[in-house]
């Protein structure tokens, strides 16, 4: 097992009251292997995995309880100096604002030397011929005219390439993408993820991708993790879920995609909003939303049920949702 995250939880002190980001969640990655983690915004995915990756801030976030094993060893156990030689070398993470994520002072080529440098002890010289090769890697055009160039000369799209190259600096066993085709348009979106998909398999890394939108996902990923309100309320193979859904969540999410032969009909949408993190609804934190709440949604929380072998889906009607799927 490459990352085995075991019942997380996360939560942020606010004027407002704790903020309960992270419920318990619980996922794996194996090598090789695309968990895709799928969720509205405040769903919790962003902030599991800058616990994962131990850059959560604190305060005012704090982890409550839970294990984060990678390669065997639990990270939430760690010195922090231990943490730090993880980040970068073992694991590491493509922000979705490559913009904002990249220093603006210093050059692409400067910035992709820093990991050798740092990392690996290498001169300066080195480090720049590592960073070329990095460049020629994710195909970026002209890479030793331009790697003396600054973040704000590359379009968006190739800012994602500097992004994902400075992750595949020095071969982690995993890394978590979050959001890496946001405000791509959708040819760039498709070119950012064959390459992330080709270097995975070229490296037989394990990879989470985190990403609100169902299509990306389709072709790339192996595995689902669907989350709602700080929990995973469904897990599947990814055909599973595309077939049929068994969390009305999901079935709603999948519905909202517009699709060629529903030519003139009303785009679906679930009703509603998220719910206030510091107020959770009791139950299911998604009844006041759904279609298919009864009584026993609104004072039980359901538990995370076994459908199938490889499938889970917190519903106190899974059963029924997966037929009329």
């Amino acid at each position: 097992m490459l990352l085995d995250v075991r019942d997380l939880h996360v939560e942020f002190r606010t004027r407002d009251g704790v903020a309960k980001a992270v419920n318990g969640v619980t996922y794996s990655v194996e090598p090789g292997e695309t968990l895709a983690v799928l969720g509205e915004s405040g769903s919790g995915k962003s902030v599991t995995a800058q616990a994962i990756m131990g850059i959560l801030d604190i305060p005012p976030g704090k982890i409550t309880a839970g294990e984060i094993n990678f390669q065997g060893r639990d990270l939430l156990r760690l010195k922090e100096e231990e943490r730090r030689k993880v980040r970068g070398a073992e694991m590491a993470m493509i922000f979705q604002d490559a913009l904002s994520s990249l220093n603006p002072v210093l050059s692409v080529g400067d910035q992709l030397g820093e990991m050798f440098t740092v990392h690996r002890g290498m001169s300066k010289k080195d480090a720049r011929a590592k960073a070329l090769e990095l460049m020629d890697r994710v195909r970026i055009p002209a890479a030793k005219e331009r790697i003396g160039q600054y973040p704000h000369q590359f379009s968006g799209g190739m800012r994602q390439r500097i992004m994902i190259a400075m992750a595949l600096a020095l071969e982690p066993a995993l890394i978590i993408a979050d959001e890496p085709t946001t405000a791509l348009d959708v040819t760039v979106q498709a070119q950012v993820m064959d390459l992330l998909a080709e270097l995975q398999r070229e490296l037989n890394m394990g990879l989470i991708l985190i990403t609100h939108d169902l299509g990306v996902v389709a072709d790339v990923a192996d595995k689902i993790a669907v989350m709602y309100a700080g929990r995973i309320v469904e897990s599947a193979p990814v055909h599973d879920i595309y077939k049929a859904p068994a969390h009305p969540y999901t079935k709603g999410l999948l519905d909202s995609i517009p699709r060629l032969d529903q030519k003139g009909h009303e785009l679906y949408a679930i009703k509603g909003l998220p719910p206030n993190l510091t107020a959770i609804p009791p139950g299911c934190a998604f009844n006041p939303r759904c279609p298919r709440a009864q009584d026993v949604c609104r004072t039980d929380v359901p538990p995370l049920a076994t459908v199938s072998e490889d499938r889970q889906s917190a519903c106190h009607f899974w059963k029924e949702t997966l037929r009329d799927a």
